[in-house]
């Protein structure tokens, strides 16, 4: 009989690892987009030189969270702390479980009285769909899926774009006819674009200054349209799916952590409330690290950098875990900087007959779900590589990665193992190859140097400060 939800989905699998590894998925897509509008190369290097447009309205779900509880649900469901948290602002957040690994994160938007929107990935939107259904709370929540769930775009409720660059003000101001307001990081204001009536966020996912904007469905190719030809003199240019793949190892967000879901009594009920095709179901991993128990492959709020964000200045699930886990040691996310020189062999040893090492492509080299590459030092290893890819604007080949704090500091040398254990003979979807190591150099995250400046000086940064000192 077929497995009706996760839980069932893997007893009958025994291995939670094996399914992972095997399952025939690969990496995340970025749907409703042309791999390329005009070459991904020039998209890239187009939002740290001028400005780009990001349509983002096909590969997140979205949840709409309302009720009188909605505030104090997910005040009790992030780690994140809910003071001064207040409408027309919005937050990444961030749910552990009670053992107090991370599900997953995403943008919270705070967009009226008892409203909410959280938009990314679906772990965390099923884990406070779990928590709407079963727990005591009055809310209501309506999920909008991603496209490529469903099977007619068209009925999605909202568009998403980003302007972003160092033209994107520009550009919005055209567009609106106005200067755009000085906002804070991740606050949010009202605009007119193309004669429609446009929420805005302000954020900065390239590293650069700029918006979000989103609205009703059928209002988002008159604003498309309308930003198109407010860029026009500002060099805008439109992102394809396969430059954005890899904007992320400039500014140093990691995507990819695997929803803490597999194992635990205490998340028994919600396993059996998943469904066998959930999202945890059919999620892959891949890469050199290799364990035989799924716990390995669980994070921390301080492996991604949100170690900041964990407040205990509310009750949540997971805090008296994470009471613990507070005073370390913790690993730290940094940015590799993987040798030229090595890099260029992996792709020599694709010429020719005989052995060849693990495929590397461009600009993005993930090729399942959740990547999960060894890093070593002397032979052993001290950290974990959960994302790969190319940087145009870098000239680097750079994977993002959490390290012991001994070796986590920046001109470390290091080294990458690169390519399946077994050479790939265990995983369906990856080509027979020979596993070897890269060097690389611990560097600081974000890599890009403008992205530094630019979260340092007024935007991720402060903003984080801004949530420690409420």
């Amino acid at each position: 009989m077929a497995a009706k939800n996760l839980e069932e989905a893997l007893r009958d699998a025994g291995n939670v690892v094996e399914l992972l590894r095997n399952q025939q998925t690969g990496p995340n897509v970025y749907p409703g987009v042309p791999a390329e509008y005009t070459n991904w190369r020039e998209e890239v290097r187009a939002w740290q030189q001028t400005c780009v447009l990001f349509n983002q309205s096909y590969h997140m779900v979205d949840l709409a969270v309302e009720g009188p509880d909605a505030f104090a649900m997910l005040n009790h469901l992030g780690v994140n702390s809910f003071n001064g948290f207040t409408v027309d602002k919005a937050k990444q957040f961030v749910p552990c479980t009670p053992d107090g690994y991370v599900i997953g994160d995403v943008i919270l938007f705070y967009l009226g009285e008892n409203q909410f929107n959280l938009v990314g990935r679906a772990p965390v939107i099923e884990w406070v769909e779990y928590h709407a259904a079963t727990g005591d709370w009055n809310v209501k929540v309506e999920r909008d899926e991603r496209t490529v769930a469903r099977k007619d775009p068209s009925r999605r409720k909202s568009y998403r774009f980003q302007v972003q660059g160092p033209n994107a003000m520009k550009v919005i101001e055209k567009a609106t006819g106005r200067t755009p307001p000085d906002l804070k990081f991740f606050n949010m204001t009202h605009m007119t674009i193309g004669g429609k009536q446009v929420r805005a966020l302000r954020h900065g996912m390239a590293g650069q200054p700029g918006f979000e904007l989103f609205g009703p469905w059928e209002d988002g190719e008159a604003v498309r349209q309308a930003l198109i030809e407010a860029g026009r003199e500002f060099g805008l240019r439109l992102v394809g799916g396969r430059a954005y793949s890899c904007n992320t190892l400039e500014s140093g967000w990691i995507p990819s952590p695997l929803p803490a879901v597999y194992t635990g009594e205490a998340l028994r009920p919600f396993r059996e409330w998943l469904p066998a095709d959930s999202y945890a179901a059919k999620a892959s991993i891949g890469g050199s690290f290799v364990s035989d128990d799924i716990e390995d492959y669980y994070l921390t709020p301080w492996d991604l950098g949100y170690g900041p964000f964990v407040k205990f200045d509310h009750d949540f699930i997971g805090r008296a875990a994470l009471e613990k886990m507070a005073a370390g040691p913790h690993r730290k996310k940094v940015t590799l900087a993987l040798d030229d020189e090595d890099v260029a062999r992996v792709w020599r040893g694709m010429l020719g007959k005989g052995d060849k090492p693990k495929f590397m492509d461009f600009p993005s080299a993930v090729y399942s779900m959740h990547p999960y590459d060894r890093v070593v030092h002397g032979g052993r290893t001290v950290g974990l590589s959960t994302w790969i890819g190319y940087s145009y604007n870098e000239g680097k080949m750079l994977t993002l990665a959490m390290i012991d704090a001994e070796h986590s500091e920046s001109g470390a040398e290091l080294s990458l193992v690169w390519g399946e254990e077994n050479g790939g003979t265990r995983k369906p979807t990856v080509e027979r190859h020979v596993q070897t190591e890269l060097r690389a150099i611990v560097s600081p995250v974000p890599y890009a140097e403008v992205a530094r400046k630019i979260y340092a000086d007024g935007g991720w940064r402060a903003a984080q400060a801004e949530e420690q000192a409420a």
